[in-house]
């Protein structure tokens, strides 16, 4: 379907093609014609993390401009995309973390790929060192019932939110968001399998926004419902 944007004084004109990617900076005025109908993934990006993952790299926020791109192919947007909206639409079942990680990852490639300083944002070459890391699990471990942010477990290790996510992969060989949810699915594991509380004060008790939720990622990693380990303890 041919389109036509005129966006920050430039017209564009091209064919939509699913899975390409338009990037407006912020505060652009954007008008679009076309002439069928068309679906589009709407992703906004909050200029604070823009700033925020910048400053982290080394870069002055002041002089970074993310790049006006009409119609370009960029996977990773794509992936990130998808994978948000998939967890819009099944409920939010990985929780916060998840969505920071991908905001996060979003951030960083976009300074690295379309903006006025793209370069590689520096990455940590090893993991979390030994007693940060520990720290860190007990941290998790001591704050499972709560809504963890990327932010405030990063705050733990030391390092900033977007280093800490490929720190943190490293030393454990996972990402964090999955690592709190294998830990949160262990945790209501034992307290279902005590048989002391229902499965909806267990799913609070362990950080999952309701009992479906915890039900969906039970199923998910160990093959079982919550009622299902429940019963077996009463037999």
């Amino acid at each position: 379907m041919l389109v036509e944007c005129n966006r920050g004084g430039i017209t564009h004109r091209g064919v939509s093609v699913h899975g390409y990617s338009d990037i407006i900076p912020a505060g652009t005025p954007s008008r679009w014609e076309m002439k069928d109908t068309d679906t589009v993934l709407l992703l906004s990006m909050a200029p604070a993390l823009i700033k925020s993952v910048a400053e982290e790299s080394g870069l002055d926020p002041r002089r970074v401009e993310i790049l006006n791109r009409f119609q370009t192919r960029d996977t990773k947007i794509e992936h990130i995309g998808w994978a948000l909206k998939d967890e819009m639409e099944t409920g939010y079942p990985n929780g916060r973390l998840y969505i920071e990680s991908l905001a996060q990852a979003l951030a960083v490639h976009l300074l690295n790929r379309h903006s006025s300083e793209s370069h590689e944002v520096t990455s940590p070459n090893g993991g979390i060192p030994g007693r940060r890391l520990k720290q860190v699990l007990s941290y998790i471990e001591d704050n499972l019932s709560q809504d963890l942010t990327l932010k405030t477990i990063a705050d733990v290790s030391g390092l900033s939110a977007s280093y800490f996510k490929t720190a943190f992969r490293t030393s454990v060989g996972r990402p964090v968001h999955q690592y709190v949810i294998q830990r949160r699915v262990e945790r209501a594991r034992l307290l279902l399998a005590k048989g002391q509380l229902p499965i909806s004060q267990v799913a609070l008790e362990t950080g999952f926004a309701h009992q479906s939720h915890l039900a969906y990622h039970m199923r998910r990693m160990l093959g079982v419902t919550p009622k299902t380990i429940l019963c077996k303890d009463r037999e």
